[in-house]
């Protein structure tokens, strides 16, 4: 059985729109209105029927991200990246000997199925380590965008 989190490179060619540090599961409401923000031009939903392509990316961005803030080391850093036809979001941490790790054999009501979650709403997944950092990445294409 092929494990759903494989290490894997970084995906090249994406250029970074920003990246941003987190030190609380607190500052999570504000990565999410500057995602919205970057993707549909407001940081709430306004048309949600429009806009649920760019609700995929935060809740891609929110499971990595709250996930690198609970079980990884200081500093957090969430990315947001783009090519022609695809967004990268890449969440970075400290905790290189943790591995993203979904839950098995768990009570669905102890929660633990975000990373579940995004792999399914990604097109590409996976997690690499480089000069003392972890990061856990996702690609999911830019459809919709109105750009």
């Amino acid at each position: 059985m092929v494990a759903l989190w494989q290490p894997s490179r970084l995906p090249q060619g994406f250029g970074e729109l920003w990246c941003q540090q987190l030190s609380s599961l607190a500052e999570l409401a504000g990565l999410r209105a500057r995602l919205r923000k970057s993707l549909t031009g407001s940081p709430r939903v306004v048309d949600p029927g429009r806009e649920h392509w760019s609700e995929r990316l935060v809740l891609i961005a929110d499971e990595l991200t709250s996930n690198a803030l609970r079980h990884g080391g200081p500093p957090v850093a969430t990315a947001l990246s783009r090519t022609n036809g695809q967004f990268l979001i890449a969440v970075s941490d400290t905790s290189t000997d943790v591995p993203p790790a979904p839950a098995v054999g768990r009570d669905p009501g102890l929660g633990g199925f975000g990373l579940y979650l995004v792999a399914d709403l990604s097109a590409q997944h996976g997690w690499c380590v480089a000069r003392g950092t972890k990061t856990v990445w996702a690609v999911v294409p830019a459809t919709d965008t109105g750009n």
